[in-house]
């Protein structure tokens, strides 16, 4: 079955749960679903009940669609996320951005778990993504291009939204929050780099290293979706004092982590949705 087809059918079966039509669309990454707390949820749709959807094998990813509100905005937020490690496509990865899209969303928020290269940041920081290198040796724009979504050749000059950037760095710096801006990494995982691979990303003008986040952000900026991803620093990736790291321990800096991101986001999301 062709792309549009399958988007078409989980388009047509969402609007049927649904006559939300979010402008505001959040994906949350590992440890990172406390953002739920604060949408009025009106309707909630786990993710194997949408036709074509991928399903995500990570414990730490709940898989469900929800709509709601976050003041009087109305959000969809995608509570689990998938991976390329996964042995998803990167078209199967980035199918709920295209739906997103089809549902309204205008503006994309992005939450990730990461790790930190730079020896500046500790554990439990964040870092607003300014701009990413993507090495996970594939791309989801790969294939046949889909006019009714953007250009063959989008422009990523500015993959992220400097005013959503300045306005996310205010508040944090007004609120005595430790955020940080940088470059995030993408690569394929699932192990853990070893610590000649932290150099080299180090080396490379990394600032944290992450599974997730670049491949959704090409499609968003590939539709025009204003765009905005920070990190929760999860661990620390210095070579020289390595230790060994269990995603228990990932998963428990992510969640004592969130509450400042949830306040970045939910300020964002409302601020971002006033008239100007």
């Amino acid at each position: 079955m062709d792309i549009l087809e399958k988007l078409k059918e989980a388009y047509e079966y969402l609007k049927k749960q649904t006559n939300s039509r979010p402008k505001v669309g959040i994906i949350l990454g590992t440890g990172l679903g406390g953002l739920v707390k604060e949408i009025q949820v009106e309707k909630q749709i786990p993710y194997n009940f949408i036709p074509h959807f991928p399903i995500s094998t990570v414990e730490s990813h709940f898989g469900m669609m929800i709509f709601g509100k976050i003041g009087e905005i109305d959000v969809v937020a995608m509570q689990g996320r998938f991976h390329f490690y996964e042995g998803y496509s990167m078209q199967q990865i980035t199918f709920p951005l295209r739906i997103l899209k089809l549902l309204g969303t205008e503006t994309l928020f992005i939450s990730n778990a990461a790790g930190g290269l730079n020896p500046a940041y500790q554990k439990g920081d964040l870092m607003i993504i300014d701009d990413h290198i993507n090495l996970q040796n594939s791309n989801p724009l790969i294939g046949p291009n889909r006019n009714e979504f953007g250009p063959r050749f989008p422009d990523m000059s500015a993959p992220y939204d400097k005013s959503l950037i300045t306005n996310a760095r205010e508040f944090a710096q007004a609120n005595n929050i430790t955020a940080h801006t940088g470059v995030y990494i993408a690569v394929t995982g699932p192990n853990l780099e070893t610590r000649a691979e932290y150099r080299f990303l180090r080396q490379i003008g990394g600032d944290v290293v992450g599974m997730s986040t670049v491949p959704e952000v090409i499609v968003a900026n590939h539709m025009g979706l204003r765009t905005f991803a920070i990190s929760v620093i999860t661990d620390e990736c210095n070579p020289d004092t390595l230790v060994p790291v269990k995603v228990e321990e990932i998963i428990k800096v992510a969640t004592e982590a969130e509450p400042n991101l949830t306040k970045i986001l939910k300020y964002l999301i409302v601020s971002s949705q006033k008239p100007i």
